[in-house]
């Protein structure tokens, strides 16, 4: 195995136009467990932590700019106010130690419908940077996923950032694991609030082939919530509203069996987050009146 290093993001693109089959490695929490356990064997690696570039982030207007390297640690400390459920959800990730190296690009180029820091750039619907020596391009994050552990990268094409609107309202998100803490998620749920637009964004991770969006249930809550100008009024929702809501949720999941638990286990599991996330994030809007 080659082991290929570029201090420049000049130089990680030419590196990876030269060996399109190089893997790309920054905090490496994935992709070294695949080569410990002799999942995979890449014929080349291309280390990325000398691109500084990678791990800044800014926020222009009302979108923040997160470099591909930054780490999880970094977008609790430091971007909780302007993407609230990404920061939710990168608290989540693993232990301080993974969180410390893993990286919000690693889980977009891994793909897996489990990264938990993925529901929330959906359903705020975040846009993902990418760039070849041909050129860079941008993806809706919702187009960005194929299928398991796929994405839409060309060959010689890496992930510099990803744009994510700055909260506007409420961002929750929920993870069931078979235990509290340093688990893989058996299924998670992001729920954001847009009150200045009467829009609703979900999505559901970990119970499909990819990251799911439930747009029965958006469409859903943002015809009660105009219909009953709550908006405006932020009175309590109805337990039938909240109860509908986490039906049409559940509905929208495309589960399997597996060694985590069964396909309506996380059927069950992803409408009961989504009713818990809705309560919770119509609390935060109630009392942001307060």
């Amino acid at each position: 195995m080659d082991f290929l290093y570029a201090t420049s993001w000049d130089e990680a693109l030419a590196a990876k136009a030269d060996r399109p089959a190089a893997v790309p490695i920054a905090g490496g929490t994935d992709l070294m467990v695949d080569l410990n356990f002799d999942r995979r064997r890449p014929e080349a690696m291309l280390d990325l932590n000398g691109v500084a570039e990678l791990r800044e982030w800014e926020r222009t207007g009302d979108v923040v700019r997160i470099g591909a390297g930054v780490s999880f640690t970094r977008i609790i400390q430091e971007l909780a106010p302007e993407v609230p459920g990404l920061a939710i959800a990168s608290r989540t990730v693993g232990s301080p130690q993974i969180r410390n190296r893993g990286t919000l690009g690693g889980q977009l180029g891994t793909a897996s419908p489990a990264g938990d820091a993925l529901p929330p750039l959906v359903s705020v619907g975040a846009t993902v940077e990418v760039a070849s020596v041909r050129g860079a391009r941008t993806v809706p994050v919702r187009e960005f996923f194929t299928g398991p552990k796929r994405n839409v990268l060309e060959p010689d094409e890496l992930v510099r950032a990803v744009q994510v609107p700055v909260a506007d309202g409420p961002q929750q998100f929920a993870k069931v694991g078979t235990r509290n803490a340093m688990v893989i998620s058996v299924c998670g749920f992001a729920l954001s609030l847009h009150p200045s637009r009467g829009l609703v964004g979900t999505c559901i991770g970990s119970a499909g082939p990819t990251v799911l969006r439930a747009p029965e249930a958006e469409q859903f809550l943002q015809e009660e919530l105009t219909a009953g100008d709550l908006w405006q009024s932020r009175a309590a929702l109805g337990e039938s509203v909240i109860a509908r809501f986490g039906e049409l949720a559940g509905a929208a999941a495309r589960p399997i069996d597996d060694v985590r638990g069964t396909a309506s286990y996380r059927r069950h599991a992803v409408g009961v987050m989504a009713r818990r996330t809705l309560s919770w994030a119509w609390s935060d809007y109630q009392a942001a009146a307060a």
